[in-house]
């Protein structure tokens, strides 16, 4: 990806909206998690097989009429960034890996949550800057920058390890230009959580898997 500028001033409030939307994404889709893994353990009585199995052929109808939405994600991420997806087409990618994600984790397939968190992130960046550019054309940031300060700020609402989001998007994108713009989204979205009381995605996990023990 092409070097991103410094952000001015007038920015600002776009990167903390931003973040707040990142902040009410995240909380939604940790929530979505844990709903798809309490259905999957009222299938407990399936096999494990066959649960990977229906989740199996879900995503091989996906794969096979839309193969460009499975895998882990880096490709699509790459995508984003470089702008040459639609916003029409992010959108339908971004709902369908909203539920493929929590859909495939329930289910024991292999893929954990760090690359869904990134892909959607990004998106998510993405399509507030085309929301954005009509209304304020001449100050909204570029659709990469706020698609990169997006993984950020969507990792650290879902994980709630800002800084651990920032660093390892800067290493990913090289885009330590935005340091300043993740500090201020990635402040955004911790808040939204903490006020609805939604804990990391990784704290409801141990919990639940301490009761199920």
């Amino acid at each position: 990806m092409e070097p991103v500028p410094y952000p001015s001033f007038g920015t600002l409030p776009f990167y903390l909206a931003l973040g707040i939307i990142a902040g009410c994404l995240g909380v939604a889709y940790n929530r979505t998690i844990l709903a798809t893994l309490a259905v999957a353990e009222r299938l407990r009585g399936w096999p494990a097989e066959a649960r990977a199995a229906v989740v199996g052929a879900v995503v091989g109808l996906v794969a096979w009429f839309l193969p460009a939405l499975v895998g882990g994600g880096d490709a699509i991420t790459q995508r984003t960034l470089d702008g040459s997806e639609t916003a029409a087409t992010v959108s339908a990618v971004f709902l369908v890996r909203f539920a493929l994600g929590p859909l495939s984790y329930a289910a024991g397939t292999p893929g954990g949550l760090f690359a869904p968190i990134l892909v959607l992130g990004a998106q998510s960046g993405f399509l507030f800057a085309n929301f954005c550019y009509p209304w304020f054309p001449d100050i909204t940031p570029s659709a990469m920058a706020l698609a990169v300060v997006g993984m950020a700020a969507f990792f650290t609402t879902v994980v709630r390890a800002p800084l651990t989001g920032i660093i390892l998007v800067i290493e990913m994108t090289a885009s330590f230009t935005l340091f300043l713009p993740m500090l201020g989204a990635c402040f955004a979205a911790m808040l939204v959580p903490t006020l609805l009381r939604s804990a990391p995605i990784y704290d409801s996990l141990r919990e639940r898997t301490l009761k199920l023990g």
